[in-house]
């Protein structure tokens, strides 16, 4: 016989509560960028009650200020040095249906449950993959999908980026805070090569001065990592290796590689200035299992929601290269 919508609930709650919630790892065990930044709540991590613009404030310019002389007039001018980026809201769902012939063939209580916690985790490995490949995307502002990394370092100067363009945002010494950092050049990935895009994002010689992160493929990792091993010049981060991501550390600099990475670029990342903007109802939560369409096929459905945005409050402090080999 086929399970109840309350038998089904308790098989759900079951599922996401057993074993020390491990369930909820599947969400993030397969892409270093959820896992560090959604899971880790490393670098911007805000969650919002409504709207469907998410505001990021920027911070890109000083005030008034210098050295002066007795007697001197001192400016008490204010300089606009405060704007912002609103990410519009996007939303993402993974999808478990169980259809009556499916339950009625899995004979017994247990072969059930275990149809059931399959279509499960199906749903979250759906979601999961939506979310992760969208990160590395070239998604514009209005998109469906997420804006990705790819909108963030690439891009004409006219484009916008969470709803500024580059020629929006100039600083008291012209220079642009909102500027696209990518490097298009083709050639052969080498620490050379890494130390110079590394510098283009530049903002400073102090803590998070530079980008902290760099995301690649596996097969461009690889390269990297035959080069470093010659050398003897990395170390491993053991928290990222611990989380199961292959990893190096280089020049203070995190590489990881990502199976969901654009093929040919790597991107590098300040996580003091990137993370992700989540609802406060929109953190992964599902909705109660419900029958099919009175019009389609016999079945139970629920789905698994997640609404946000990868947000960015300094866009020049990201930079990516294409056309690597």
């Amino acid at each position: 016989m086929a399970l109840t919508f309350e038998e089904l609930e308790s098989v759900t709650n079951d599922y996401f509560l057993a074993d020390n919630r491990k369930a909820i790892d599947i969400y993030f065990n397969d892409c270093f960028l959820v896992d560090y930044f959604m899971n880790k709540k490393k670098g911007i991590f805000k969650r919002y009650p409504g709207g469907r613009l998410i505001r990021i404030p920027l911070s890109y310019d000083g005030q008034e200020g210098g050295f002066y002389s007795r007697g001197e007039a001192l400016s008490s001018d204010d300089r606009e040095l405060v704007n912002a980026a609103y990410f519009r809201q996007k939303h993402a769902y993974g999808n478990a249906t169980v259809y009556r012939p499916d339950e009625l063939e899995n004979a017994g209580e247990y072969a059930e449950v275990e149809l059931v916690t399959t279509k499960l985790e199906a749903a979250q490995k759906t979601i999961r993959k939506q979310i992760a490949t969208d990160l590395y995307s070239s998604n514009s502002d209005s998109a469906k999908g997420l804006t990705g990394l790819n909108t963030c370092c690439f891009g004409a100067a006219t484009t916008n980026f969470g709803g500024l363009a580059e020629n929006d945002v100039v600083a008291a010494d012209l220079d642009k805070p909102w500027a696209a950092k990518g490097t298009t050049t083709a050639e052969a990935i080498s620490l050379a090569v890494l130390r110079t895009q590394r510098s283009t994002a530049k903002i400073g010689n102090g803590a998070f001065g530079k980008p902290n992160i760099c995301l690649m493929t596996e097969t461009l990792f690889n390269i990297v990592s035959g080069i470093l091993q010659v050398q003897q010049r990395f170390t491993e981060n053991k928290e990222t290796t611990e989380a199961g991501f292959t990893n190096l550390v280089f020049d203070g600099m995190l590489i990881a590689a990502d199976d969901y990475c654009t093929g040919g670029y790597d991107y590098m990342i300040n996580s003091k200035y990137y993370g992700f903007a989540i609802h406060s109802q929109g953190y992964f939560v599902r909705e109660p299992w419900a029958n099919l369409s009175s019009n389609g096929p016999a079945g139970k459905t629920m789905k698994i929601y997640w609404d946000g945005n990868s947000v960015v409050s300094n866009r020049k402090a990201h930079c990516g290269h294409k056309s690597l080999s």
